[in-house]
C-alpha cells in the first residue's frame, strides 16, 4: 500500500501543470472501463458528461475521470484525455467505432496570479492530453501538482491529496482530491486539521485534534467571490459494484469533505465526488460491504483532503502553504 488511489487495482493517475499558468490537470485513467457514479453537493459545480453517470442512464462504464483547474475553460481538459484514449483504441463500441467516455469536473483558479492570457484557445486540452499520457506508474505528486497546482483554501495553499485503506472484507478503497475549498482544512488559525481523527501514520503531520476548539474556528469564514472555489474528488474501489451501488458510495464519500473542510458544500463551492469501481473483487454480502465501503471511503477522502493541503507548496504571489506557516 502506497497510501494513494493507485493502490486500487486498475487505477492509474497522470498529471500535467504549467507554472506560468499556475494551473493544471489530473487524469484518473482506468485500465479497463469502470462502473462509475457522481454526487454533487456544492452550489456552483462545473462538470462534463456527468448525466450519464446516474444509475438509470444507459452507459454502464467509463474510461477516465479528469479533474482540472481553469473553471469553465478547464472543461477542455476532457477533450485532451478523450483524444489520448481514442489513439489507444479505447471506448464504448458503437458499430465499427469506439467512443471514449470521459467524465470530469473543474475548479476555479483563475485569480491566483498565473498568466491566463492564453490567446484564442485555453491550454487545457493539451494539458489533459499530457496528463493522460503520463498515467503510467503507481506514484504521482501530491500538493502543488496537476489540478491542484493553483488551488487554495480560505487561508492556506491547497493542492492534490490522496489516501487509501483496506476494508475488513479485503476491498481496497482509495481517494484523490483537488482541494480548492471556500472554507478551511485546518482548525481556525492553528496547524491542526479538521480531518485529524481519521489520520493514519502521521500522514499529515501527526498533530492530532486540538484539545479545545477556539470559538473563532467555528465562525464560518470563506473566500468571498462566487465560484472561486471547489473541492473535486474521486473515490475508487476494486469491489464489483453496480451503478446504483457506486452512487451510494459517492453519496457516503461526500461525508469526507464535510469532515475535512469547514464549511463545506457552500453556495460558493462546486463540491463534486465521483465514485468508481474497477470490479476486480466480488462482493460477498452487498448490503454490509457497500455500507462499509462508503464509511471507509468517507474517511479516506477526509485524509486525502488534509494531505493535499499538508503537501502543498506556495505559489510566488499566493497564500502561504501549511509548511510555510507551521513547519514540516
Amino acid at each position: 500500500m502506497r497510501n494513494l488511489i493507485t493502490d486500487v487495482a486498475g487505477v492509474l493517475v497522470g498529471q500535467a501543470d504549467d507554472a506560468r499558468l499556475a494551473s493544471g490537470v489530473t487524469a484518473i485513467m482506468f485500465e479497463d472501463a469502470a462502473v462509475a457514479a457522481i454526487d454533487v453537493r456544492g452550489g456552483a459545480p462545473g462538470t462534463r458528461e456527468t448525466d450519464l453517470l446516474e444509475p438509470h442512464r444507459t452507459v454502464e462504464r467509463i474510461d477516465a475521470v479528469v479533474l482540472s483547474g481553469g473553471s469553465a475553460y478547464g472543461l477542455d481538459a476532457g477533450s485532451g484525455v478523450h483524444a489520448f484514449l481514442h489513439e489507444q483504441g479505447r471506448g464504448l463500441p458503437v458499430g465499427d467505432i469506439r467512443v471514449p467516455i470521459v467524465c470530469g469536473a473543474i475548479l476555479f483558479d483563475l485569480l491566483n496570479g498565473g498568466d491566463k492570457n492564453w490567446g484564442r484557445f485555453p491550454p487545457y486540452r493539451d494539458l489533459g492530453y499530457a496528463a493522460a499520457a503520463a498515467a503510467a506508474g503507481a506514484t504521482f505528486a501530491l500538493g502543488t501538482a496537476g489540478a491542484g497546482f493553483g488551488a487554495t483554501t480560505v487561508n492556506l495553499k491547497g493542492g492534490i491529496g490522496s489516501a487509501s485503506a483496506l476494508t475488513r472484507h479485503g476491498h481496497t478503497v482509495g481517494a484523490l482530491a483537488a482541494v480548492n475549498a471556500a472554507g478551511s482544512a485546518n482548525v481556525g488559525d492553528g496547524p491542526h486539521f479538521w480531518a485529524a481523527p481519521f489520520e493514519l501514520n502521521g500522514e499529515f503531520g501527526g498533530l492530532g485534534f486540538p484539545a479545545t476548539i477556539p470559538p473563532a474556528a467555528l465562525t464560518p469564514i470563506a473566500k468571498g467571490r462566487l465560484s472561486e472555489n471547489t473541492a473535486i474528488a474521486l473515490v475508487a474501489t476494486d469491489a464489483t459494484l453496480t451503478k446504483a451501488q457506486a452512487k451510494q458510495l459517492a453519496v457516503m464519500a461526500q461525508d469526507g469533505l464535510a469532515r475535512a473542510i469547514y464549511p463545506a458544500h457552500t453556495v460558493l463551492d462546486g463540491d463534486t465526488v465521483f465514485a468508481a469501481a474497477t470490479c476486480r473483487r466480488p462482493l460477498g454480502d452487498p448490503v454490509r460491504e457497500v455500507s462499509e465501503l462508503g464509511a471507509i471511503a468517507a474517511n479516506v477522502l477526509a485524509r486525502a483532503v488534509a494531505r493535499g493541503v499538508f503537501e502543498a507548496t506556495a505559489l510566488p504571489s499566493g497564500v502561504p502553504s501549511w509548511r510555510d506557516r507551521f513547519g514540516s
